[in-house]
């Protein structure tokens, strides 16, 4: 009756393992450490990095506690441990110097971080400590503000191109557009022309809505973007910056970051970890914007660039191998026009190659230039803090219609990847400011998470006293169940690789309320079974199986707001969702499944039990 089956002992057991196991990182706390990555999306760290940078500390005469070179995906980092923050700073400034000569053009950024300070074997089993948000680990968070007139703006001056090339291909005769403030203006020398356009570009940009004018002898049309056409553009802004800070952060192997929209027009990005508040600006300024001209490479260009002199209309260049090239002014493609970029092969050569697609307007003017180029090469710049490096400079085979281009060559496979995942980080489809900024220091961190971890402690000792009071041995056994169930939802938390706030401390402590309130469930339905009359060993059994039901609906209307929470919150709310969900799944399972296996190994081989010890029983008077 109340003898559970081995399995069910053996399954408690693993809880309990693995609970203890994956728990285990967070109670080793951080080490201060030292983390280099390239300043560059062109340059690359590699394992060399490691002992350059160990040989600037030994020649500085400071020890490390350990150092490693981590590869994420294309992207190297190498991270050096210290044994205090004193440390940690002198090196910092150590590596800085050695590496970074002149400041003016960084080549890597030595920023200061914080490392999990748990053992190698319990990073070889895959148990690693949870993220902590910024609230509790120390960083930099900034409010930045998009300027969405300097996106309506770039859209208006596409939209100019994209007007007169759909007057060119209609062979309509006009005598300018241009854009006036938020509005292009189409002139004409007749009213025949004019009405000619209109009908044109209504098909062609039913975004557009036009207004008739004559002025003088000219007749215009001013064109205006819908409301609905500009809060697309508006919102594609924000879509794409949040994505271009979050390649570019990613890049730096900050781990965590949340960029997040708030409002209609801001972004919210915190990078826990990071001290340096003047480092994680140079962070976010590495937004790049991405550019395709042509090359110039005619005699005179090859003499004047042997000559060290540059012909007016073309400007001088590096690739990334360090060979001067004379690019036209003119810009072809913007990033904006660049939709999406990855890494395959040629599929005649089977070389390494990068596959770009472009947009409708993209895909028009690649096909119209690449026509009238052939032969000529054709190069991709990607311009970084104000400095131009060319990331490619293919030739031009042939005229490439619908959008589809292939840049090909002496690349490997792992260039071709490098190179997609810079074309795709793209530009800023709209200028961004900071307005403001705020830096929390280690210290307050570990002042939130001690005052976190007081609260839920006293909170669980309290608990413990009243349970131990009022229902005894049960009692302890609900106590031991309250335990471990605090240790399976830390461990579900660190295996996640959840990021713990705050919001999430509080969900824990509430957690423990709910998954005691299954216990009190169980042991007062115990209780009614013994007034009841039944054995002891009866009431055991008829008690958590009665109780369940109950247990069950409590839980799942709870959770019901939780997933609700965790559906339509964010920011804090989701946080706190995410760590109240799991608080009920581990609560059911420990209640129902822990503390019974506990009474179960008490009582459930005494065949004669005559009573158990669950408090004061009180029975009705007759």
């Amino acid at each position: 009756m109340n003898r559970y089956p081995i399995w069910k002992y053996l399954t408690v057991l693993v809880a309990v393992v693995i609970g203890l196991l994956y728990t285990l990182p967070n109670l080793y706390g951080e080490s201060p450490a030292v983390q280099i990555s390239s300043a560059k999306s062109t340059l690359k760290l590699d394992v060399g990095m490691l002992d350059r940078a160990q040989d600037i500390l030994k020649k500085a005469g400071l020890v490390s506690s350990g150092a490693a070179f981590e590869q994420n995906g294309p992207v190297g980092t190498v991270r050096v441990r210290f044994a205090n923050t004193d440390q940690q700073i002198l090196a910092r400034d150590t590596i800085e110097k050695a590496l970074n000569p002149n400041a003016a053009d960084a080549a890597y950024t030595v920023a200061l971080n914080l490392l999990p300070a748990s053992p190698s074997w319990l990073s070889a089993i895959g148990a690693h400590p949870m993220y902590l948000g910024l609230d509790l680990r120390g960083g930099v968070h900034f409010l930045l503000q998009v300027d969405m007139q300097g996106a309506l703006t770039a859209r208006y001056d596409s939209l100019v191109t994209d007007l007169r090339a759909a007057l060119r291909d209609q062979k309509i005769e006009n005598t300018g557009i241009e854009r006036s403030a938020m509005s292009v203006i189409l002139s004409f020398s007749s009213t025949a022309n004019r009405d000619r356009a209109i009908n044109t570009l209504r098909t062609r940009n039913p975004d557009l809505q036009m207004l008739e004018r004559a002025e003088g002898d000219r007749q215009q049309i001013v064109g205006t973007l819908s409301q609905a056409a500009i809060t697309a553009v508006q919102a594609n802004a924000l879509k794409q910056n949040i994505t271009t800070l979050h390649n570019r952060i990613n890049e730096l192997g900050v781990a965590e970051p949340v960029i997040q929209q708030q409002g209609a027009d801001r972004i919210v990005v915190q990078l826990p970890g990071v001290q340096d508040v003047a480092k994680a600006k140079d962070i976010l300024g590495r937004t790049a914007t991405l550019e395709i001209r042509m090359v110039d490479d005619s005699p005179a260009a090859t003499s004047a660039l042997a000559a060290g002199t540059v012909p007016f209309g073309l400007e001088r260049y590096q690739d990334r191998d360090g060979r001067p090239l004379l690019l036209r002014r003119q810009v072809i493609l913007t990033g904006e026009n660049l939709q999406d970029a990855q890494a395959g092969r040629d599929n005649q050569s089977q070389q390494a190659a990068v596959h770009l697609t472009l947009d409708s307007k993209g895909a028009r003017i690649f096909r119209d230039v690449t026509r009238d180029n052939v032969g000529k090469r054709m190069a991709i710049l990607l311009f970084e803090k104000g400095r131009g490096e060319v990331v490619t400079a293919p030739v031009i085979r042939g005229e490439i219609p619908g959008g589809q281009v292939q840049i090909s060559g002496s690349m490997s496979a792992e260039e071709a990847a490098d190179t997609a995942l810079l074309l795709r980080a793209g530009s800023l489809a709209a200028p961004m400011e900071i307005i403001e900024e705020r830096t929390i220091g280690p210290s307050l961190g570990a002042e939130n998470i001690a005052k976190g971890f007081n609260s839920t402690l006293y909170g669980f000792i309290a608990i413990a006293i009243f349970m131990l009071i009022y229902y005894q041995l049960f009692g302890a056994f609900s106590t031991v169940g309250l335990a471990l169930n605090v240790l399976m939802l830390l461990a579900i938390l660190s295996m996640l690789q959840a990021t713990l706030t705050l919001p999430g401390i509080a969900a824990i402590a509430l957690t423990l309320g709910m998954a005691i309130d299954a216990n009190v469930l169980i042991n007062e339905r115990i209780r009614e079974e013994l007034r009841n009359g039944e054995a002891p060993q009866q009431a055991i059994n008829l008690g958590f199986e009665r109780a369940w039901g109950t247990i069950l609906d409590s839980n799942l209307t709870t959770l019901i707001v939780g997933v609700a929470l965790l559906v339509f919150g964010s920011g804090p709310v989701r946080g706190f969702a995410v760590v109240h969900c799991l608080g009920i799944l581990t609560s059911m399972f420990t209640s129902v499944v822990g503390v019974r296996a506990l009474a179960n190994l008490w009582y459930g081989r005494q065949k004669k039990l005559q009573s158990i010890s669950i408090g004061t029983v009180w029975k009705p008077k007759d």
